[in-house]
C-alpha cells in the first residue's frame, strides 16, 4: 500500500496502479451479498469514488478488453448500489415532516447542489433561461436534480420525471406532496423513454441521467430517439463521465451526438463525478 500512498503524492497516480486497485474494490463489490446500504457496502464504495477522481491520465479508450469488461461490471454495481441507496434515504424522507427541508442528510447532497448549479449556469450561459418545461430522463425514487433546480434555479419551471419503476416514482411524489407549490410543478411519469414520442416536442430542456443507457449502444440510441421527437431549438444535457470517472458511469462523445450542435462540454476536477455535455436539436 505504501506505494499507492507515494504515488498519490505525485501530479497524476500511474495508470497501472489506479487501474489494479479498481479492479481489487470491483472484485470485494462483486463478492458482496447485497449492495443495500451498509458499512461494508459504504466503505468500498467511497474508497472506489475518492480512487476515480484522483488527478490521473487515464484514458478509458487504450484500457484492454478485459478492464473494459470489468468497468461495463462496476458501472451496474455502482448502479444498483446508488439505485438502493437513494430508495432507502427516499423512504426515510417520505416518512418525516418538511421532508425537502431535510435533503442534505443524503450523503451526497452537496455533490447534486454542485452539479445542478453548474448544469444551470451552462444552460444560462447558452440562452437556455427560465424554460418553461423540463424533462428530467432517469429520475429515481430521489430526484434531487430536480429538487434543487426547481427550488433554486427555476422557480417557474414545470418538471416532469421520467423513470420506468413506478415504485421510484411514488416515493419520489410522496416527498414532493409535502410542497404544495412544487407539487404542481413537478410530475412523475412512469415510462421507458424510447416509449415517449410526440410529448417529447413539449420541453425546452431534456437532461439526460448518467445511468440512462447503461451500454455506449443503448446510449446512442437513447440520444437518437430523444433527437428524433425532441423540438427544433431544444436543449439537451446529457450527464457523462471522463477519465478514472467512467469506471463508475458510462461516456457520452461529442460524436455519440449525432444532429446535434454541441454548445458545452465540461469536465469536473473537483468531487463532482460526472461530466456535462450541454447540446441542442438544430432549428432547421
Amino acid at each position: 500500500m505504501a506505494s499507492f500512498q507515494q504515488s498519490t503524492l505525485a501530479t497524476h497516480i500511474p495508470n497501472e496502479l489506479l487501474v489494479a486497485h479498481i479492479t481489487q474494490i470491483h472484485a470485494s463489490i462483486s463478492k458482496l451479498q447485497s449492495l443495500k446500504p451498509s458499512k461494508q457496502v459504504n466503505a468500498l464504495f467511497t474508497q472506489l469514488v475518492k480512487l476515480c477522481t484522483l488527478p490521473s491520465i487515464l484514458d478509458i479508450a487504450d484500457l484492454p478488453e478485459e478492464v473494459q469488461v470489468m468497468r461495463e461490471s462496476l458501472i451496474k454495481l455502482c448502479g444498483k448500489a446508488e439505485g438502493l441507496l437513494e430508495l432507502e434515504f427516499a423512504i426515510f424522507l417520505a416518512q418525516i415532516p418538511l421532508p425537502l427541508n431535510n435533503l442534505n442528510l443524503f450523503p451526497y447532497y452537496g455533490n447534486y447542489v454542485k452539479l445542478a448549479t453548474l448544469e444551470y449556469k451552462i444552460l444560462r450561459d447558452n440562452g437556455v433561461v427560465q424554460p418553461k418545461k423540463v424533462a428530467f430522463v432517469g429520475s429515481g425514487p430521489m430526484p434531487l436534480t430536480s429538487f434543487v433546480l426547481a427550488t433554486h434555479h427555476m422557480k417557474s419551471t414545470c418538471f416532469d420525471n421520467f423513470d420506468i419503476d413506478e415504485s421510484a416514482n411514488n416515493v419520489a411524489r410522496q416527498i414532493v406532496s409535502s410542497d404544495v407549490e412544487l407539487e404542481k410543478r413537478m410530475k412523475f411519469k412512469t415510462r421507458d423513454i424510447m416509449e415517449a414520442k410526440e410529448e417529447l416536442v413539449e420541453y425546452d430542456c431534456i437532461f439526460l441521467a448518467a445511468l440512462v443507457g447503461m451500454t455506449k449502444e443503448e446510449k446512442i440510441k437513447i440520444i437518437g430517439h430523444i433527437r428524433k421527437y425532441m423540438k427544433a431549438g431544444g436543449a439537451l444535457l446529457a450527464r457523462s463521465a471522463k477519465g478514472a470517472r467512467a469506471f463508475l458511469y458510462p461516456v457520452v462523445e461529442e460524436y455519440d451526438l449525432l444532429g446535434f450542435e454541441v454548445l458545452s462540454i465540461f469536465h469536473p476536477t473537483d468531487d463532482v463525478i460526472n461530466s456535462v455535455i450541454l447540446a441542442r436539436k438544430p432549428i432547421f
